[in-house]
């Protein structure tokens, strides 16, 4: 197949799209740039089944002719999403609607990268496929949710007004090597504050939960979504609940870090608890994460261990 990624230079775009290869396909990776990286796509220089494409999807173009599209194009960490909010909102709107052209066009299969965060502040919990959500339309996060849960509406208008064959993920908190270093998500801020030896930064009391899947059991379980005919929403995500203090110890466990852990005033809207119930997954795509939370952080040391040298 001939497949198109947007958002492949981002932290899981640019997994999926080494995926995607391994798996003898060609790849059209297209991003903006604005929160990706290049360098996140350095090792695919001498590779003749991919092509990059620095292009925004919010203004229409032509790949020709694919077989897949996926659509993770958006920023999505608090830092680069209340930083780009108009951004955020276009590319979940205009964006995705090129990219449903696009499949349309070439009877295209499509999946979208949509996100927890679609449950908002849930009352729900643990939270299944089926519930609606908690969401603030209005607040500083709404940039960040109200794009991914218009996406869905506009995916779904797709498949069922337009016959496109789309599928909608919603992931869950996610790390590994890739993720920016100082985006302000859980894993990354405390890695590179650990290994840095700062303070470790918990917002609130930290008795607020998480729930977190290394990247390689992500892309394992988007990839079976792809291959499936499920065209609701499923939750791909680690169903194991941390709690963001937890989280700390174990990255100062994992670590050896002596830094010490300072409170700070809990951001607006932030989620309270957070744990997908993954029987969907597991049911439907025989899907369930293998790579315990220790076991990922220790994979995730060496990536940010250069970033810190880099930066330094």
């Amino acid at each position: 197949m001939r497949v198109l990624i947007a958002g492949a230079a981002g932290f899981l775009g640019s997994h999926l799209t080494d995926a995607i290869l391994k798996e003898g396909h060609q790849v059209l990776g297209v991003d903006n740039l604005c929160t990706g990286s290049v360098a996140n796509l350095s090792h695919l220089k001498a590779e003749p089944r991919f092509e990059f494409c620095q292009q925004d999807i919010c203004s229409p173009f032509e790949p020709k002719q694919v077989d897949y599209v996926f659509n993770f194009a958006s920023p999505a960490s608090p830092a680069d999403y209340t930083r780009l909010g108009i951004e955020t909102l276009m590319v979940g709107s205009a964006g995705t609607r090129n990219l449903l052209e696009i499949a349309k066009k070439y009877r295209a299969k499509f999946l979208h990268a949509s996100t927890s965060e679609c449950y908002g502040d849930p009352e729900q919990h643990p939270q299944t496929e089926e519930y609606w959500g908690h969401v603030n339309p209005i607040g500083p996060r709404s940039v960040y949710d109200e794009s991914k849960r218009f996406s869905e509406a506009l995916v779904m208008a797709y498949h069922r007004y337009e016959k496109v064959d789309t599928r909608l993920v919603r992931i869950f908190n996610t790390y590994g090597p890739r993720l920016q270093m100082n985006d302000g998500r859980v894993i990354s801020n405390f890695l590179t504050q650990a290994l840095r030896g700062d303070e470790l930064t918990i917002y609130g009391d930290g008795s607020q939960t998480r729930s977190f899947c290394y990247v390689s059991d992500e892309i394992e379980g988007i990839l079976r979504l792809s291959r499936s005919d499920e065209h609701a929403p499923v939750n791909i995500g680690n169903p194991t609940e941390w709690t963001i203090l937890e989280c700390a110890k174990a990255v100062l466990r994992v670590t050896g870090s002596k830094s010490i852990i300072a409170h700070r005033p809990l951001p607006q809207d932030d989620p309270s608890q957070r744990q997908p119930d993954i029987g969907k997954a597991i049911r439907l795509l025989k899907w369930e994460p293998k790579i315990d939370l220790d076991t990922g952080l220790k994979l995730s040391l060496d990536y940010f261990r250069a970033c810190i040298e880099a930066a330094a």
